[in-house]
């Protein structure tokens, strides 16, 4: 199959950076608002504390913060929100850099055939991503 370098740039890498970008900036705001989220739990704790010896409810009300701070840090672990914000966001920059640098036709791309070049670099960046995820999640589910 033979595709020319425009129908391979706009079809298959800007569409990956384009991907790689949006799920970078989705993992990035969830991550940051369950932090956020734990964050402002966790500090109202110690003020809770002080009004258990006022009214018994706050025992509860406490406990059940704690056991949402709990739950959310768990979600945050299983989910990995940061960990795939800091690797789409890198395979990301990466990818716009080799479109740059061909572009430019700068580094290796200062070769005879620049565009073959691009599509074996692109293609491994985005093949080595794929068996990382499912290295990932088969070491998730106990390599089920």
């Amino acid at each position: 199959m033979n595709i020319s370098e425009e129908t391979y740039i706009e079809e298959r890498l800007n569409d990956q950076i384009n991907w790689y970008d949006l799920k970078s900036i989705k993992a990035q705001k969830y991550y940051k608002s369950l932090k956020r989220i734990e964050i402002i739990l966790s500090s109202s704790i110690p003020l809770l504390v002080g009004f258990i010896t006022e009214a018994k409810i706050w025992i509860s009300i406490v406990g059940f913060i704690g056991v949402v701070i709990t739950a959310i840090e768990g979600w945050l672990h299983i989910s990995k929100y940061h960990e795939n914000w800091i690797e789409y966001r890198s395979i990301c920059e990466t990818l716009r850099h080799e479109k740059y640098m061909y572009l430019t036709r700068t580094g290796v791309y200062d070769s005879e055939n620049p565009f073959s070049v691009l599509v074996e670099r692109v293609e491994s960046i985005i093949s080595k991503e794929n068996v990382n995820w499912a290295n990932l999640n088969s070491s998730q589910n106990g390599g089920n």
